[in-house]
C-alpha cells in the first residue's frame, strides 16, 4: 500500500527561504569611508598615478548606504583616471589584480550613468582596457553585482 503522503517531516530544507520575492538584503552596515582622500591626492601630486590608482580602488564603498560617501569617492575616483595619459592606462591596468579591475569597472559604469563631455571619451577608452585585462567575466560580474560604488 502507500504511505501517507501529508507527513512533511522528510523536508529538511526550507525552499521557501530561497524564492525571489522573500529576498531581504544582508544588514551589515560595516562603515567604509573609502580610500584615503589625503593620501591618494598626495600621490597625484608627486606624478605617482600607479599608485593612486590602486590605492583608490582598495577600500572601495560597497557596504555603506550613504550615497554622500560614494559621491565623494567617485569623484575621487574620476580625478584619479583623469590625470593619466592615454599611454600610460595599459600599464596601469596591467598592475591590479582582478578584483581592482572588477571595481575599476564598477566606477566606469557609474561614469557611464552620468556622462560629461571631458569623460566620455576617457571612459571609453578605461573600458576598452579594462576589458583587455579582466575579460567578458568582468563585466558581468559588475553587472550582476548588487553592491554598487
Amino acid at each position: 500500500m502507500s504511505k501517507n503522503t501529508r507527513d512533511a517531516k522528510f523536508r529538511a530544507i526550507d525552499v521557501d527561504k530561497y524564492d525571489e520575492n522573500n529576498y531581504i538584503d544582508e544588514e551589515t552596515e560595516d562603515v567604509q569611508s573609502g580610500p584615503n582622500e589625503s593620501e591618494v591626492i598626495k600621490h597625484l601630486n608627486a606624478a605617482r598615478n600607479e599608485e593612486a590608482l590602486k590605492l583608490v580602488l582598495t577600500n572601495p564603498p560597497l557596504a555603506t548606504k550613504n550615497q554622500a560617501i560614494k559621491d565623494k569617492c567617485f569623484q575621487l575616483v574620476m580625478r584619479v583616471l583623469t590625470s593619466f595619459r592615454t599611454s600610460d592606462m595599459d600599464s596601469a591596468i596591467k598592475t591590479l589584480d582582478q578584483q581592482k579591475i572588477d571595481t575599476l569597472m564598477k566606477y566606469i559604469y557609474r561614469g557611464f550613468e552620468t556622462p560629461s563631455e571631458k569623460t566620455c571619451s576617457l571612459l571609453l577608452a578605461w573600458h576598452e582596457r579594462a576589458v583587455a585585462a579582466g575579460g567578458l567575466g568582468s563585466i558581468m560580474r559588475v553587472l550582476t553585482d548588487r553592491k554598487h560604488v
